[in-house]
This record gives structure tokens, C-alpha cells and sequence, in this order.
């Protein structure tokens, strides 16, 4: 859910009596979250609560754990660290996954099991468990198209895309396009961002500005909440307020919400796809069936690796108006985290105490 989000790679291998390797690459946006706040996510959320489901289906498995930092070659580093040391399973959040499948296929070959999370890999996976992806993207269209309101025929959109190298990117994309295409007057100007970076969302945001004019924008599509707060800020700086949206409800994707400067967001619950990787793990280190736990088959993105058992969760837009029975709800941020000073009238507001 980042989250993306910068996104991190997460890299778990399980062994029992023994480590459970994880390695965690900060990265682009899985789900798409913004960079600076990626990791903290993992660290904060996915991390702790696949450690204690695995060591609650497992006592006598440990965890090894690695953050890659958003750095290709270190993740293949750590991943084939993990190998080496006799791991069995290894839960993977890849940087890039076009380079995964090299490092995958002589995993199999000495008989590690790998576990795609958040981000599809490449290569001969055991399982794969994120989101519906292609709907989170229509998800966001639909968010986007009731925001304009009555204005959405009459619209031009600008969308800032997720990073060429996150397979996930692609699906959002899609997904937007679905429902905006046909909902909007015309995506008068796109981009895919690398690395899910805000700075450079920023730019091709002013670039966009440029090009159409002030008058020229009536909405804004970013993939992410990073991204989104890099729109933002271009936006404000020439005096532009429009319907711009992102995903990831990272906090200061809530906050804005709360503030009015962004419109909507994805929620995506973490615990549950953490819990059903670690399950999943713990499955596959012991033998067991996965087939309770998967629901369907996905190919991967090349093609070359079919029929990969998939969990993917379902997630949910967001206006300000539901951050109280969702964020707030579930606990994914203090009150105190989200209503600071500056945000406590917002939170008055929106019944937040």
C-alpha cells in the first residue's frame, strides 16, 4: 500500500532453527507510495508485522532482514547472501524487477523457494501476494472523475505516472486510463517518473504548467502521495487549485486531505497482505499446501513465467471525509501523528480527536 511511496525491497528468507532472511530495498513505489517515506513504511509496518506472524507459525525460524536502499546491485548482493547462507525461503520486494530473474532462477536451482511482495518479480516464483493493481488504477480514475464533479467531460487531466522500472506502474496506468479516457475531455499531458521521485514530479508538474497554460489544467492524476506533494507545490506556486489525487495514504497524504491541497487517496491495508506473505513462508518452508491461501494464477510482466500462485487484496479510495473510519480507525497513525498544530483545525473538522 509504499506506501510505494518509495518503495523498499523487502527481502525475508526463512530457515528453521535458523535465520528468516529479509532484505529490504528502499525503492521506486510498489504501490506507489513517495520515496522519502518508503522505507519508514516497511520499517514501521511490513517488517514488524511479518516478523511476529512468522514467529507465531514458526517459533524456532528467525528472521534475517535487509534494506537494499533502492540499489540494484546491493539487492542482489544481499539476495545472494541469503542463498549462500542456506536460507530456504526468501520474501522479495524488488528494486528492479526486470533484474530479478536471473537471481531467482538459481535460487530455484538450489531449491530456495521465492515470495514476490508488493511488486510482481521476475523469474520462477513460488508465490506472489500484493494488490489488484489494474484496479487500484481504476480506482483512482473513478476517485479523479468525482472530484471534477459535473466539469469531467469539459476536463484536461495531467497524469504523472509511477517508475519504468516498478512492475506495478504499469497496471495503475492502465487502470486510470480505463476509466479516465472516457470520462474526461483528454489527458493533455503524461509522464512516468522514475524512481517515484517528488522532485521530479515537481518539474514535469511545472513542465505541464508550460505547456497548457494555467487555464489548460483541470485536474491532476499522480500516482502516488509523493508525487502528489510534489504536484501540489508546483501547483500552489502558480496559483493553480485543482482535483489532484495519489495512493498510499501516507501521512502527509492524510494530512493534505485533511487540509483540502489533495483530493483523494488509496488505502491499502498492510497487516493483512504482511500476514499472508509471512504465512505463505512458512508454508512452503514446512512443505505445506498453499493453495488455501492463494486465490488465483497471474503470468509475469516478460511472459516467460506463467501460472504464478497470487493473493492479491482489494483496496479502497478516500476523501477526506473517510479518514476517520479508516486511518484513524485502524490504527496506522496516531491522532497525534496527524493532527499536529497545523493540521488540528482540519481534524476538528473531520471529527478527528
Amino acid at each position: 500500500m509504499n506506501r510505494r511511496f518509495s518503495h523498499v525491497l523487502l527481502v525475508a528468507a526463512v530457515v528453521p532453527v535458523s535465520p528468516v532472511a529479509a532484505t529490504a530495498a528502499g525503492g521506486g513505489g510498489g504501490g506507489g507510495g513517495g520515496p522519502e517515506n518508503k522505507t519508514t513504511r516497511y520499517e514501521t509496518f511490513d517488517r514488524p508485522i511479518m516478523e511476529a506472524k512468522i514467529k507465531q507459525l514458526c517459533s524456532d525460524c528467525e528472521v534475517k532482514y535487509n534494506n537494499a536502499a533502492q540499489d540494484i546491485e546491493t539487492q542482489k548482493k544481499q539476495f545472494e547472501a541469503l542463498v549462500t547462507q542456506g536460507v530456504k525461503v526468501i520474501i522479495l520486494d524488488s528494486v528492479d524487477y526486470k533484474s530479478t530473474k536471473s537471481w531467482v532462477k538459481q535460487a530455484e536451482k538450489q531449491g530456495v523457494k521465492v515470495v514476490a511482495y508488493d511488486r510482481l518479480a521476475e523469474g520462477p516464483l513460488a508465490a506472489y501476494v500484493s494488490y489488484d493493481n489494474e484496479k487500484i488504477g481504476r480506482l483512482q480514475g473513478g476517485a479523479m472523475v468525482k472530484a471534477l464533479g459535473s466539469d469531467a467531460k469539459k476536463a484536461n487531466v495531467v497524469m504523472i505516472n509511477g517508475s519504468p522500472t516498478d512492475p506495478n506502474a504499469p497496471f495503475f496506468k492502465k487502470g486510470a486510463h480505463t476509466v479516465l479516457d472516457k470520462a474526461v475531455k483528454k489527458i493533455a499531458y503524461e509522464q512516468d517518473i522514475p524512481d517515484w521521485s517528488p522532485d521530479e514530479a515537481n518539474r514535469k508538474m511545472s513542465s505541464a504548467i508550460d505547456k497548457l497554460g494555467k487555464d489548460g489544467i483541470q485536474g491532476v492524476y499522480a500516482a502516488n502521495d509523493g508525487m502528489a506533494g510534489g504536484v501540489i507545490t508546483a501547483l500552489k506556486q502558480r496559483g493553480i487549485k485543482v482535483p489532484v489525487g495519489g495512493q498510499d495514504a501516507e501521512l502527509a497524504g492524510v494530512q493534505r486531505l485533511l487540509s483540502g491541497d489533495q483530493d483523494y487517496t488509496i488505502y491499502k491495508e498492510i497487516k493483512p497482505e504482511a500476514e499472508t506473505t509471512a504465512e505463505i513462508a512458512v508454508n512452503l518452508l514446512k512443505g505445506k499446501s498453499i493453495d488455501s491461501i492463494v486465490d488465483r494464477k497471474v503470468d509475469s510482466l516478460s511472459g516467460d513465467f506463467k501460472g504464478i500462485p497470487a493473493k492479491l487484496y482489494d483496496a479502497q479510495a478516500i476523501t477526506k471525509d473517510e479518514v476517520a473510519d479508516t486511518i484513524v480507525k485502524d490504527k496506522v497513525y496516531k491522532v497525534s501523528e496527524i493532527c499536529t498544530a497545523q493540521y488540528k483545525k482540519a481534524c476538528d473538522a473531520a471529527g478527528i480527536k
